[in-house]
């Protein structure tokens, strides 16, 4: 199946739409596009320092149009997985107040405290971290020595205007020196994402295409789900990545722009 023949394009956000506060070029028209075949399209992202409603916010002021329907983040796939293996418990989370209200949302028992009893630790991407936080972590991973740890991510670094900045991964490295423990990453490049996305869409996987600009998360989501996948040069990756990795996209493009103009022909 071509590219033209697909319909449900999943997206990642940083790296691959926009970097920072800038959209990259032709992303309305591509997502124009998309509706206009009869397509659908998801953005599938690991940031989890932001809500779903926040990112609703941000995508809009940027001038794309979307609902809360066109996301699935990986603090959503992180509150599906406490509820179904922690239903009611008590869950520390380190993460974003935004983040705490997602989770929260979806049912989640969040406390901010390290009480002695807590159930499980959820990290994710806190870009409002403070000493405090790593401390309560580590209390807990040291004082309860099998509880529970997740984490929303396993991204190393956030791309930002001028460069990568520590994401949530790089948090709990900090924290696994201290402490010895490292948590059950939950985002990509595990395929549930993509395939929940799927599934609750009226397309098949060979209808859909993952696209990103990281080979060891949004790539691999897709090889693990089954489905094609397109990086784009745009973020994290380069050439000399793709040929030396062992993670392989089914497409490699310079950018939306140049998969935009493909559709098109």
């Amino acid at each position: 199946m071509s590219l033209k023949d697909k319909k449900l394009f999943l997206l990642d956000m940083d790296g691959t739409i926009y970097e920072g506060a800038r959209l990259f070029e032709c992303v309305n028209e591509f997502l124009a596009h998309i509706e206009s075949v009869g397509g659908q399209y998801v953005f599938i992202t690991n940031n989890s320092s932001r809500s779903v409603k926040d990112y609703v916010i941000k995508l809009s002021n940027m001038g794309i149009k979307v609902t809360e329907d066109n996301f699935f983040t990986s603090s959503q796939a992180t509150a599906l997985y406490l509820n179904k293996h922690f239903p009611n418990k008590k869950i520390y989370c380190m993460g974003t107040k935004s983040m705490i209200a997602e989770m929260e949302k979806h049912g989640v028992n969040i406390t901010t405290e390290a009480d002695e009893d807590t159930d499980c630790i959820c990290v994710g991407y806190d870009t409002e971290l403070t000493y405090k936080k790593l401390w309560d972590v580590s209390y807990l991973l040291q004082t309860k020595k099998d509880i529970p740890y997740i984490a929303t991510n396993p991204d190393r670094g956030c791309p930002t205007e001028f460069g990568l900045v520590p994401d949530c991964f790089a948090m709990c490295e900090a924290i696994n020196y201290a402490t010895n423990r490292r948590p059950l990453y939950i985002g990509k490049p595990d395929g549930f994402m993509i395939d929940f996305s799927v599934e609750r869409s009226p397309f098949s996987k060979e209808q859909a295409v993952v696209i990103g600009d990281r080979l060891y998360t949004d790539i691999a989501s897709g090889v693990n789900a089954g489905v094609d996948t397109i990086c784009v040069l745009s973020g994290e990756s380069t050439m000399d990545d793709v040929e030396n990795s062992e993670i392989k996209p089914t497409y490699v493009r310079q950018d939306i722009k140049e998969i935009l103009k493909e559709l098109q022909e």
